[in-house]
């Protein structure tokens, strides 16, 4: 096993206190977050059981991926009408332009803070 790969496996926690395998190299049972919720499963308060790491070569800083056990993941619970509504209301506030109050169709990027309209009339402003 090359030496990035062997800074990387310790199966048995001795070193980094849980099991620990390299970048795509997870044994079968084991899951990250997100692939769990592509299988409509989530952690349910089960503790980490295992890790991923790679090593970046450049600032030999590892990246960690957690692990948890796919058979005692529990169903994803599911949207009640009110979650929806919240939702709904939370994405209408992310359209809506704080300057012309108007719901422009599509998220209002935070670097600007306001519609492509109102940006256009104020660069024109601005000229």
């Amino acid at each position: 096993m090359p030496t990035a790969y062997s800074r990387c496996f310790d199966p048995t926690g001795a070193r980094y206190g849980i099991p620990t395998y390299p970048w795509r190299m997870a044994p079968d049972g084991y899951a990250t977050r997100r692939q769990l919720r592509t299988r409509g499963l989530r952690p349910g308060g089960q503790p980490v059981a295992a890790q991923l790491m790679v090593v970046n070569r450049r600032q030999g800083t590892p990246r960690v991926a957690y692990l948890y056990r796919v058979d005692l993941a529990k169903p994803v619970r599911p949207m009640t009408s009110r979650k929806w509504g919240a939702l709904a209301l939370a994405m209408l506030a992310r359209r809506t332009c704080p300057r012309c109050r108007l719901d422009v169709g599509y998220c209002i990027p935070t670097s600007h803070g306001i519609c492509g309209m109102c940006l256009a009339t104020e660069e024109q402003r601005a000229a």
